[in-house]
């Protein structure tokens, strides 16, 4: 197994990783990282009584992670009041092939945030989230595109998750079979995997001689 990387102290209990507690990280560069690199979120929350997990968009801005979607939103609205919430990403960075199926597992990184949520009400802050979760998605695409009419803005809602409960686990390296099982005529190792962008695609209504722009011709996660 791989060492794992430098940690800070658990910011709380509840954050604490507890299984293979040694790949935890609890330091904000790690947890950062993460965050930004990840295009969709998990937010768990209980709604009626009934406990819910819903994939969105977020973006991080700081200590502040930001989710948003519509006004009808059932999550946003269950949430935004307030309610604790628990939001995690992950990254697969490979399939980890041991000689025992008992050892074989993946490579990931992975970020765990417990909070209460907020709703941006705050005009400036509403519009620098909106640039947060444009820019998560493809950075230099804010200043190339429309900015949010009111009434667009009015139409969506913005939580807010401070990102003081934040942990961060993370396995990287080979497999770790039993030494016994290293005598046996199997492979073992990693298959890496990653996330590769396709050239973009324009749509029939660009107009003629709008160039495809960089931040798609050279697409990338940070």
């Amino acid at each position: 197994m791989s060492e794992a990387p430098d940690a800070a102290s658990p910011p709380s209990d509840r954050a604490t990783v507890r299984r293979l507690g040694e790949r935890g990280a609890y330091d904000r560069a790690t947890i950062d990282a993460i965050l930004d690199e990840a295009l969709i979120c998990h937010v768990g929350f209980v709604h009626d009584g009934t406990p819910v997990v819903i994939p969105t968009i977020h973006a991080r801005r700081g200590d502040t992670l930001y989710v948003h979607g519509s006004v009808a939103s059932r999550m946003l609205r269950s949430i935004k009041g307030g309610a604790p919430v628990c939001v995690t990403v992950t990254l697969v960075d490979g399939i980890v092939l041991a000689r025992s199926h008992f050892h074989s597992s993946m490579n990931y990184r992975s970020v765990m945030v417990f909070g209460e949520a907020r709703e941006v009400t705050d005009a400036d802050e509403k519009l620098v989230a909106f640039e947060a979760v444009v820019e998560h998605v493809a950075r230099g695409r804010w200043d190339d595109g429309r900015a949010p009419t009111d009434a667009e803005a009015r139409q969506t809602t913005i939580v807010a998750v401070p990102l003081d409960e934040a942990s961060a686990k993370v396995r990287t390296g080979p497999p770790g079979d039993d030494e016994e099982d290293y005598a046996l005529p199997l492979w073992g190792g990693v298959v890496p995997l990653r996330m590769v962008a396709d050239a973009g695609i324009p749509d029939e209504r660009v107009h003629p001689g709008v160039a495809t722009p960089s931040y798609v011709v050279d697409y990338r996660r940070p």
